[in-house]
């Protein structure tokens, strides 16, 4: 099925869908997909069971308290209906070949990342119609961009993200080798506040401290909304797509019985959130990886999924609270180790405990002793309470400054021991201090190397020096980076246990002794020494 024999007449239709189709690679398992699911004497798809390909079963246990609103399982139940609805354009009571490579086009084709956006809102607003949901989304155009109107609720971003999260999750899931496990949702919080905060009146002063700011009647327009994910988690819509094509991936690689098993979708709504550090949980790191793409994305969507990871030590090289604060213990840990970097900075504001917030650095390279700014790339990350990205804007590159000791014995102006990220020599955006007590950050204006914006709510224009908490680094760099900081470290441990030997040959005879030698000097300094030969 979906392949047409020479006699037959293609049409150009059809020739432009398959095209379209093959350029992406998917073309052989969507013709598997299509004859695994068509009726063969009609030679199309029964609407029902295309739903049932999409179909996403959710748990949710009564004994656990979930921050997840009680109309999300409702809203999910009509997922895969919706997206047949509104994708995949039904002739007859059946989906064609034709009919059924567009519609997957559509979701999961090349396209510019704005149309990706307004298909996912398209999406969400027929499925909150469709759970008995006030209609708060319309389309403005019908073309394929899709353009959106209205507005949504923080409630309604909670429930956009949490059904990005799940179609995400089970896209990883079905291309994993081995069980993911289910980490349940995670806290999106910062991603909800993210959006409240780009999206509300500038003139509307919002309290994001205040963690019932959720709970608020606020009406946050659809294409701020889709500008602010543009601009902070450019592969928010990609979730929607890897889905759509996981799932007819999955129906082209297995057999009819298969599909039938309900509990390999099943998702639990109520589990708890797991994290592969102290600081890292998994919607932090999933956060991160919406920002990213290619083998970084990948690197940090595992740590979004603990259960997945071999052990945590693969990911986590150091940790304040567990090897200890300061520049020597911290160097110690990150030292050889030539791959990405995720640096985790956990601080709250002087005199004011309760305002506690997180603020990351990525940069694409190992740390060296310099006593000058270097690197190549980086971004700098507002994670709690509120997320944000800043990328580099391309006017400076001082990147990351990371200074151990002097590299000479002396130094008549020596250059601050310690941390820190964009900005100059002396007013950097941020700076850890050498005692990893304090650190410091200044106003974006200071910076060239990174886009503007507060890493943290109502920063200043002033430097604020605050109290450090925790800190925690982890390699991005896969295996191959932790094995060659292993043979790295060993090595060093070798040459400084070849330093501390001593030849007991040359010393054991006291009349060859450096002691012998320094009481003769003593005792009569202008007596003349010759060697014996």
């Amino acid at each position: 099925m979906g392949q047409s024999s020479s006699a037959e007449q293609v049409s150009p239709e059809q020739r432009e869908a398959e095209s379209i189709a093959a350029s992406t690679g998917a073309l052989p398992n969507l013709q598997k997909a299509f004859s695994l699911l068509s009726d063969h004497q009609m030679n199309s798809i029964p609407i029902h069971s295309l739903k049932k390909c999409f179909e996403f079963p959710i748990e949710r246990s009564t004994n656990e308290v979930s921050t997840v609103p009680k109309e999300f399982p409702v809203l999910m139940s009509h997922l895969s209906s919706s997206i047949v609805d509104l994708f995949f354009l039904s002739e007859k009571g059946g989906i064609s070949w034709v009919e059924f490579l567009k519609g997957y086009i559509r979701c999961s084709g090349r396209t510019v990342s704005s149309a990706s956006l307004n298909h996912l809102l398209r999406l969400f607003g027929m499925i909150s119609v469709k759970a008995g949901l006030p209609e708060k989304l319309q389309v403005v155009s019908n073309e394929d961009d899709g353009k959106m109107s209205g507005f949504l609720s923080p409630v309604d971003v909670q429930m956009l993200l949490s059904m990005c999260w799940i179609m995400w999750w089970d896209s990883k899931k079905l291309k994993a080798s081995s069980s993911l496990g289910d980490t349940g949702l995670p806290d999106l919080t910062h991603l909800v506040l993210s959006a409240i905060e780009s999206c509300v009146e500038a003139d509307k002063k919002l309290d994001l401290w205040d963690e019932s700011i959720l709970d608020l009647d606020i009406q946050l327009p659809a294409a701020k909304v889709i500008m602010w994910a543009l601009k902070t988690m450019p592969s928010l819509a990609d979730c929607f797509g890897q889905f759509v094509h996981a799932r007819l991936f999955y129906t082209a690689a297995h057999e009819q019985e298969k599909l039938d098993q309900a509990d390999l979708f099943l998702h639990d709504i109520s589990a708890k959130e797991m994290s592969i550090g102290h600081l890292l949980n998994s919607g932090r790191a999933w956060a991160i990886s919406l920002t990213l793409r290619g083998t970084l994305n990948e690197e940090i969507s595992k740590a979004c999924f603990p259960s997945a990871a071999d052990e945590v030590d693969d990911y986590l090289l150091y940790r304040s609270s567990l090897h200890g604060k300061g520049m020597n213990r911290f160097w110690s840990n990150v030292e050889g180790y030539n791959g990405p970097l995720l640096i985790l900075i956990s601080a709250h504001e002087p005199n004011n405990d309760a305002k506690r917030w997180i603020i990351g650095v990525l940069i694409h390279q190992g740390l060296e002793n310099h006593d000058s700014f270097y690197g190549t790339s980086g971004c700098l990350y507002s994670i709690s309470p509120v997320f944000h990205a800043f990328t580099p804007s391309g006017k400076e590159k001082n990147f990351v400054y990371s200074h151990l000791h002097a590299t000479v014995k002396y130094e008549a102006h020596p250059k601050p021991v310690g941390l820190a990220f964009g900005g100059s020599s002396g007013n950097e955006r941020i700076f850890v201090d050498e005692d990893f007590a304090k650190v410091t950050v200044r106003h974006h204006a200071c910076d060239k190397t990174y886009h503007h914006g507060p890493l943290y709510p109502n920063q200043g224009f002033l430097p604020v020096e605050a109290s450090i908490l925790d800190v925690e680094v982890l390699g991005l760099g896969g295996k191959r980076a932790r094995e060659i900081q292993t043979s790295y470290k060993k090595r060093e441990e070798l040459f400084t246990e070849q330093r501390r030997k001593v030849d007991l040959k040359t010393f054991g005879n006291w009349e060859d002794s450096p002691e012998k030698m320094m009481m003769d000097m003593v005792s009569d300094p202008n007596r003349v020494r010759r060697e014996d030969r």
